[in-house]
């Protein structure tokens, strides 16, 4: 069993906003476990909502570029923010960007070559050396579309298409493309704020599904009410579940009025032609890397 420590302890109390004593019960409960701690708590009511047990961390930046029908997204880590801000890593992080336009995956952008000769993973390694702090080519995502636009947008650029959260949006249709692009644009800034996990219901994890279904069951077993009705419950609860991690089923940021399939199908009538996102991707830095825990003493 993990060791429940102090700092595991804090990180639950973040991550689920129940008391401490009901952390440390939850995860002794739980064998030292995060999650299950996180669902443990739901299910006796002691926790208002799932929350993922990532917290950004790391430092670096995310950038975006977008090509012919096609986006990418990277995301260079280093260890603080004053190097972020340097030129030459900066300068590195953009060469990068472009090269992902021609990669299939990390590994080929990693062996990819700048136009100085040098690979990216050599670049990488020789910018270590002469900054003297670490860092990591970490990730990539893709997002392309046969006929339509793929639209971006980055939060809070710290330059340009270079900052801390990164989107990508893709829409098939075959009408206005310049109207299709500022549509893009306007989901691209809705996803930053959203954060959605899924593009429909049909998209999200079984596993997540599942999970969700077990928490919502035993909170409605609670009300003490008969299986039938329990059923229905949590159905209910289901949808409103689908209308937080669901981008098609979310309430558009924009107008907060409108679901975002609303959005698509009013704005297909203005562009020409039926309008469907076919995907999307969001990077938020050092998401999901664990923070480090300084000790004062």
């Amino acid at each position: 069993m993990a060791e429940i420590t102090a700092a595991l302890v804090k990180e639950l109390r973040e991550v689920s906003g129940a008391g401490m004593m009901d952390c440390k019960k939850a995860l002794s409960e739980n064998g030292g476990n995060l999650e299950e701690a996180v669902d443990w708590l739901r299910k006796k009511g002691l926790a208002a909502a799932a929350k993922k047990a990532g917290r950004v961390a790391a430092e670096g930046l995310v950038a975006v570029v977008s090509g012919d029908k096609k986006g990418v997204l990277v995301e260079v880590n280093s260890e603080t923010d004053f190097v972020a801000r340097n030129d030459q890593f900066q300068g590195f992080v953009s060469s990068v960007a472009q090269q992902a336009l021609g990669a299939g995956d990390i590994e080929a952008l990693k062996n990819a070559k700048l136009p100085d000769g040098q690979t990216v993973a050599e670049k990488l390694t020789h910018l270590v050396a002469t900054i003297g702090e670490n860092m990591n080519l970490r990730r990539m995502a893709t997002v392309a579309v046969k006929d339509g636009v793929v639209a971006t947008y980055m939060h809070n650029a710290t330059v340009p298409n270079m900052g801390k959260i990164g989107v990508l949006v893709g829409l098939e249709s075959a009408g206005d493309k310049a109207k299709l692009a500022a549509l893009g644009k306007q989901i691209a800034m809705h996803v930053a704020a959203a954060n959605p996990s899924s593009l429909d219901i049909k998209s999200v994890s079984q596993a997540e599904l599942d999970r969700e279904r077990a928490v919502l069951s035993e909170q409605a077993r609670a009300s003490g009410k008969p299986e039938e009705i329990i059923a229905k419950m949590v159905e209910g609860r289901l949808r409103k579940y689908y209308e937080d991690v669901v981008l098609l089923e979310q309430l558009y940021v924009i107008d907060g009025e409108s679901r975002v399939k609303q959005v698509v199908e009013k704005a297909a009538k203005e562009i020409g032609a039926p309008v469907t996102i076919t995907g999307f991707a969001r990077m938020a830095l050092g998401e999901g890397i664990a923070k480090e825990q300084q000790d004062a003493a």
